[in-house]
């Protein structure tokens, strides 16, 4: 039997946070204009461990500025890439996982092109993705949510995670593939793939400013009312 998703208390809770980090941020809309393509997003997470968004931007534009395509950024050796790399907190690594999740494509599908994962559905999709070397979840839910496919599917970056687990929304030691999967059942069934992006985006935010990873500013949190963290926080 099919549950209704608007049943669970949690729902309403994310609709209230949204509002409510609207109200204190502003929007966070990404332009259709400013999508960039599946493979482009995937590249992006693929290297971007550790590093902070602007690096990565630069590290993805440079890489298929300088070679054109990525069948043939899969085609230079795992050093010529790394060099290119540097801006990454991990440039080997970045380098290494980026040269075989390229040919692992290549290997399946001829060349490095994501267009097929539009045929099917997003769980398929997703773990389509997630079979390639140095793909996880988060990076999976990028490639299906942030690029041109611009489907239902929610990023959980470190941020989004932490602010889940303080607010006693999902369990306190999910790591990111069990907050998805406890996060998208309870997703306002209203909400289109664009909130859904704009909710991770303004969660990114506030675990940016007031939700840090240590010392929490929960005093002047937007989503302090629905925290569990939040309202037991010490009072000045």
């Amino acid at each position: 039997m099919q549950l209704d998703l608007g049943s669970d208390p949690r729902t309403d809770v994310l609709r209230q946070l949204q509002a409510g980090l609207i109200a204190r941020f502003g929007r966070i809309v990404r332009p259709l204009d400013k999508r960039r393509s599946p493979e482009w997003v995937l590249v992006h997470g693929v290297i971007g461990a550790q590093t902070k968004t602007a690096a990565s931007n630069a590290s993805t534009d440079g890489l298929l500025g300088e070679f054109g395509s990525w069948n043939a950024v899969a085609a230079v050796a795992v050093e010529e890439i790394e060099q290119r790399l540097q801006r990454q907190t991990f440039p080997s690594v970045a380098a290494k996982r980026l040269s075989d999740c390229l040919n692992a494509i290549i290997a399946q599908r001829g060349t490095v092109d994501l267009r097929h994962l539009s045929n099917l559905d997003l769980e398929q999709a997703m773990a389509w993705l997630e079979s390639l070397p140095g793909v996880a979840r988060k990076n999976s839910a990028g490639v299906m949510n942030a690029s041109t496919f611009n489907r239902k599917a929610m990023v959980i970056d470190g941020h989004h995670r932490r602010i889940m687990q303080r607010m006693g929304i999902v369990p306190a030691k999910a790591d990111t593939a069990k907050t998805y999967d406890t996060l998208m059942p309870i997703v306002p069934e209203e909400w289109s793939a664009a909130d859904m992006d704009e909710h991770h985006l303004l969660l990114k935010k506030l675990g940016q400013t007031h939700c840090r990873p240590r010392a929490p500013q929960c005093d002047a949190c937007p989503a302090r009312g629905n925290c569990d963290t939040g309202r037991h926080a010490e009072r000045p």
